[in-house]
């Protein structure tokens, strides 16, 4: 079982950076790019929550998500998914750093079947990379 934890800055400043993490409007497969538009879905959202499915052509996830704006923590777990288990999940921490952000991001990936078990393993080598490249591009400044 992976666990991940990164730490990116964002010019963002935090009230932005968490409306990024938790805009679950079309442009989502915009700012994130291992989601597609094809695999995107909103099942239902209110006032801090939202139940979605997102990913691509390699794997997809049902995920329940909550959050916080006064304590700047956003919370994503499986409860559905073709790679990963139930109870994976991301939790994202968000702080002043200037004018920015910084993110503190875990990412528990516990594989589901033999996909998921092979992808968590790569997860093991590279997710690190992976997971600051996409989360670094998603909370850049938009022109």
């Amino acid at each position: 079982m992976p666990v991940l934890h990164v730490s990116v800055t964002s010019p963002l400043p935090p009230q932005e950076a968490l409306q990024r993490l938790t805009d679950f409007s079309p442009t989502r497969a915009e700012n994130w790019a291992g989601v597609d538009d094809n695999s995107f879905t909103v099942h239902g959202q209110g006032d801090g929550w939202a139940e979605i499915t997102e990913g691509n052509k390699v794997g997809w996830e049902r995920q329940r998500y909550t959050w916080d704006a006064a304590a700047g923590t956003v919370s994503a777990v499986t409860l559905n998914s073709n790679i990963w288990a139930s109870g994976s999940g991301w939790n994202y921490t968000i702080m002043p750093d200037g004018t920015g952000s910084r993110v503190e991001v875990t990412a528990v990936r516990n594989g589901y079947g033999i996909k998921g078990k092979l992808v968590g393993a790569l997860l093991s080598l590279v997710g690190k990379r992976m997971i600051s490249s996409s989360t670094t591009a998603a909370l850049a400044a938009r022109s």
